[in-house]
C-alpha cells in the first residue's frame, strides 16, 4: 500500500467537510497504531500541496501501561514533526484505584482530557484523530443496536468545552489500508498492552460486519456509503404541532 492511496482518500475527506483551513495548528493524537501512523504520514505529506498552510505536530498520551513509544522518535524527526510525549498514571487510576469493570469509558475520558491540556500548551487549536472508515461504520452499528439511536463519528466537530476543533480525515480509508501502508513500509507499530484490549463492544460490531459481506460481500461499502451520503436518506419524521 502506497502512501498516495492513503493521501487521495485524506484530501478527498478534506474537501468534502472542509477540515482544515489556513493558519491551522494541528496535533495528531499518536497512539502508536496504525491508524494514527498512517495518518501522520498522510497529513505530513498532505502539507507540501494541501491548499490550507497549517502546521503539525503529534501527541502521545502514555497512559502507564509500560509501552515503549521510543520508536517512535527517530519516526517524526525523519517526517520533520515535534513528538510531544505525555506521561500519566491513567493506567493505574483505572485498573487499580478504580478498578473498573468497564474501563474503556473511563480511560478515553481521561486520554481525552490529557491530550485536550496538551493541545492548548502547545497553542493547537485543531485535533486529528486515526479514526477510519470501519471505526465509523461500526460505530454507527453500535449507537442502532446498543442505544436505539442513527449517530456515528463526525469528520469535523467543534469542541466548546476545550475550544479545539476535532477533525478524522481517514474516514474515506479501510483499516485493512492502514495496515497494509504501516507493513509495506516497514514503519513500527507501538503494541497495544492494555488488559482491554480486544475485549469490547466494538470487536463484537467487527464479527457482526464480517457476517454480513459473507452474505452480502460489498456489505460494508454500501453501509458506508448511506452513512456518508446523508441526501439519500429517507426516515420517517412525526410532525411537529397540530395539524388538524
Amino acid at each position: 500500500m502506497k502512501l498516495q492511496q492513503i493521501l487521495s482518500q485524506v484530501r478527498r475527506c478534506d474537501n468534502d467537510y472542509k477540515l482544515i483551513k489556513s493558519g491551522d495548528r494541528i496535533a495528531v493524537g499518536l497512539s502508536g497504531g496504525k491508524d494514527s501512523l498512517a495518518l501522520l504520514h498522510a497529513l505530513a505529506a498532505y502539507r507540501r500541496f494541501c491548499p490550507a498552510n497549517f502546521s503539525l505536530d503529534a501527541v502521545v498520551i502514555d497512559a502507564g501501561t509500560g509501552a515503549d513509544f521510543s520508536p517512535l522518535i527517530p519516526m517524526c524527526e525523519k517526517l520533520d514533526v515535534p513528538l510531544h510525549i505525555v506521561k500519566t498514571e491513567i493506567a493505574a487510576i483505572v485498573f487499580e484505584a478504580r478498578k473498573e469493570k468497564n474501563p474503556c469509558s473511563l480511560c478515553a475520558k481521561m486520554r481525552r482530557g490529557a491530550l485536550d491540556n496538551k493541545l492548548n500548551e502547545l497553542g493547537c487549536n485543531v485535533l486529528a484523530l486515526g479514526h477510519n472508515a470501519d471505526d465509523m461504520v461500526e460505530t454507527f452499528l453500535l449507537g442502532m443496536l446498543y442505544e436505539g439511536r442513527l449517530n456515528t463519528l463526525q469528520p469535523k466537530s467543534y469542541l466548546d468545552r476545550s475550544g479545539i476543533t476535532l477533525i478524522r480525515p481517514l474516514l474515506y480509508v479501510r483499516e485493512k489500508d492502514t495496515a497494509a501502508f504501516v507493513r509495506d513500509n516497514g514503519i513500527p507499530v507501538i503494541e497495544n498492552p492494555c488488559p482491554a484490549n480486544g475485549f469490547t463492544e466494538r470487536e463484537t460490531m467487527k464479527g457482526v460486519i464480517r457476517t454480513l459481506c459473507e452474505v452480502t460481500p460489498d456489505a460494508f461499502e454500501r453501509m458506508h456509503s448511506a452513512i456518508t451520503h446523508t441526501e439519500r436518506a429517507n426516515l420517517p419524521h412525526r410532525p411537529i404541532g397540530d395539524n388538524d
